[in-house]
């Protein structure tokens, strides 16, 4: 059985065993303001090398500012995580960032990557957010996971996170 509970500091390292491995067979780019599905080919084998590197000083950073972090539990073993960023963007300063959703293969398909959004959503909405935000990557199945939970792409494309990662596909997920 898989509990849900709130990361606590020191279990920040964990994140990085989460098990990413995917065979990509298609890759969604944003093209002349629409989504077009590509044939590319990845076996993700975990990590990118240095991204677990790179982007934990990112995450210490914002756990220490007030960001949410919940990590989902199968026994010992962090098998999920969702953060968001506790700071609002957008011209309307009425948007939250979904930082970070990532659910072991092991446990894929299982609802629980659905759960993890919704608390997610749930903390945005008690904050007032209008919306969240969502740089995704761009595999067909990730897209697919976001637009099924009734993601669309962003109206506002927040400028910084797209100079981050502007192959992902940036989404929003209306609130109210």
């Amino acid at each position: 059985m898989i509990k849900i509970r709130k990361l606590k500091k020191n279990e920040l390292p964990n994140i990085w065993e989460i098990d990413r491995a995917e065979v990509v067979e298609n890759v969604y780019h944003f093209l002349n303001g629409e989504l077009v599905l590509e044939q590319e080919h990845y076996d993700m084998q975990g990590w990118p090398p240095g991204e677990p590197e790179h982007y934990h000083p990112f995450l210490v950073d914002c756990l220490e500012r007030g960001g949410f972090f919940w990590g989902a539990f199968e026994g010992e073993t962090l098998v999920g995580v969702a953060i968001l960023e506790e700071k609002f963007i957008g011209s309307k300063k009425d948007t939250l960032q979904l930082k970070f959703l990532h659910v072991s293969k092991s446990v894929r398909k299982t609802g629980l990557g659905r759960r993890l959004f919704s608390l997610a959503a749930e903390q945005a909405q008690s904050m007032g957010a209008a919306k969240m935000y969502i740089s995704s990557t761009p595999s067909e199945n990730t897209v697919h996971f976001y637009q099924y939970l009734g993601c669309v792409l962003a109206e506002e494309v927040d400028v910084e996170l797209f100079e981050m990662e502007p192959e992902d596909i940036h989404f929003e997920y209306r609130l109210r």
